[in-house]
């Protein structure tokens, strides 16, 4: 550790959370409730989380239609899920889309009254609700804005500090400087990773802060390799950054995805058609533009008959660059959307680190496996957040005291270089060769101490991808998401997820093993970076 001039400031709480989209606010609603003295963090404002971009809607079942929501997991996961965490999550997933509705979310409701009802994707009944056509996730975060719970903006959390008995509280860097809260108990809600590529449909803040900080804590990562594209984000030949998706319930609605010939992209690839999982249609884009030198398809939406108001935000976004879906074919390509994996957990957030949590898009509970099935993220999102917000009140009551806000020096590369590095290698579909160009490019990281909330991103990036590139590289196999085109089979030997954890000097490498305790190791000699 290097020491950091000492901290401008200091508070103390039973529960930190980082992170103010649906699952870190579940999280600190369900805490507060139940007693706790809870302090939420957040590096953007109030509108800067993944949640709010969330367009198709909340796949919710009830009765009868929990079994085959199940088997629609299970089948978009490509065998990795772990089936009772499936169950466990998607069973609860009326109860708590009722308690969201009991804030004051609204939902859109049919001409009958009922709430409406749409299909994406890979579900086998129209089981989708939503909100303002396509803006569900602007609807939960406005609920769970409302419901008052304070949050520190601008504040980015730096380090978790732990000691033998576990989680003593947060390093967080915010307008005043480095401070320190102290707290037994500190859950990780910081969404997704998608600035590791140089177009996604990520905000700017998806910086994978949350990967990085659990894994500096003691915990590990699995599923990383499983990075879901969104087959359908609006294509512009400059477009950096965040993108606007097309959302997958306009081919729940009728749309169709077809190619500068106008041929369907994805007859004969899969049963369900346009609606297969996401990484088949991914997938599927991606060979048909190899096959024609291009880089985008189009989907046709002209037959939906009153689009603009089922699809508002979509029809803005597409006005926007010139385009009217009711009279063109909109242009489309795969970006970086979701990630299957994250910091490892239970289905209530707990991870191997007393009183470290980690709940939505940053946690790898079991649910998507190798291919997250559509608007399951959400859900999850409800869900674990509830639950995590009551595994909090395990820790209540213990003394928490960070004994300085000393830094780790980091590792970081140039956010231009990883994007250019992971976009080249680590995309759609990769390689032996790519991955390795991957690992060389990371390997050019210098040292040093992150001193601002770039630097802290920065530094995060480089070290996921390093994760990532590790897990890719050693996962000879094409599963879910995951495609190599050394390897395009599937391999019941890897029917199972990579674990990746720091070794005791402080290198990433892929355990051969899951761990159950802080100490279960069981590291690949040659898999460390």
């Amino acid at each position: 550790m290097t020491a950091h001039p000492a901290s401008t400031w200091e508070a103390h709480a039973d529960l930190v959370v980082v992170g103010g989209g649906v699952a870190g606010l579940t999280a600190a609603r369900t805490a507060t409730r139940a007693g706790l003295r809870v302090l939420t963090v957040s590096k953007g404002g109030p509108t800067d989380t993944a949640t709010v971009y969330a367009q198709g809607g909340i796949a919710v079942s009830s009765g009868y239609d929990v079994d085959a929501h199940v088997a629609d997991t299970l089948a978009a996961g490509g065998g990795l899920c772990d089936d009772a965490a499936v169950r466990s999550i998607v069973a609860a997933g009326a109860d708590a889309v009722a308690a969201l509705a009991d804030l004051g979310a609204v939902f859109d409701r049919g001409r009958d009254g009922q709430v409406s009802r749409t299909r994406e994707g890979g579900h086998s009944a129209r089981r989708i609700i939503h909100a303002g056509g396509d803006a569900t996730g602007a609807e939960v975060q406005r609920a769970l804005n409302a419901a008052g719970m304070p949050v520190l903006f601008g504040a980015a959390a730096s380090r978790v500090v732990v000691d033998g008995t576990g989680v003593q509280g947060l390093v967080v860097l915010s307008d005043k400087g480095f401070g320190v809260i102290h707290a037994p108990t500190v859950l990780l809600a910081t969404g997704g990773i998608g600035q590791l590529y140089s177009c996604s449909t990520n905000p700017p803040g998806a910086t994978a802060d949350g990967i990085a900080l659990a894994l500096a804590a003691g915990a590990s990562v699995a599923d990383l390799e499983f990075v879901q594209f969104h087959p359908t984000v609006l294509f512009a030949a400059d477009g950096v950054g965040r993108r606007p998706l097309i959302s997958e319930a306009v081919r729940g609605e009728g749309a169709v995805l077809v190619d500068s010939h106008g041929d369907s992209v994805t007859a004969g690839v899969h049963p369900m058609g346009d609606l297969a999982p996401r990484d088949v249609v991914s997938k599927a884009i991606a060979a048909r533009l190899r096959a024609l030198g291009e880089n985008h398809v189009y989907l046709d939406a002209r037959r939906i008959d009153g689009f603009s108001a089922r699809f508002p935000t979509i029809t803005a976004s597409c006005l926007a660059v010139g385009i009217d879906p009711a009279a063109d074919l909109i242009p489309v390509a795969p970006a970086a959307h979701y990630s299957c994996g994250g910091v490892v957990t239970d289905v209530h957030g707990r991870t191997v680190v007393p009183g470290l949590l980690a709940a939505g898009e940053v946690a790898r509970t079991g649910l998507h496996g190798a291919n997250r099935l559509a608007s399951n993220s959400l859900l999850e999102g409800l869900v674990v957040g509830e639950r995590a917000g009551l595994a909090a009140t395990e820790r209540a009551g213990l003394s928490a005291e960070v004994g300085s806000a000393d830094l780790s020096v980091h590792e970081q590369v140039s956010r231009a270089s990883v994007q250019a590095t992971m976009t080249a290698h680590a995309s759609v579909v990769r390689d032996g060769d790519g991955l390795a160009a991957a690992s060389a490019a990371l390997a050019a990281a210098t040292s040093g101490i992150p001193r601002t909330v770039t630097d802290l991103e920065d530094a995060a990036l480089t070290t996921t991808a390093t994760a990532l590139v590790l897990a890719a590289a050693a996962r000879t196999e094409s599963r879910g998401c995951h495609t190599r085109l050394d390897h395009p089979d599937a391999d019941d030997h890897w029917r199972r997820p990579l674990h990746v954890r720091r070794t005791p000097d402080g290198t990433l490498a892929v355990m051969t093993a899951v761990p159950s305790t802080s100490t279960d190791l069981d590291l690949v000699p040659t898999g460390a970076r």
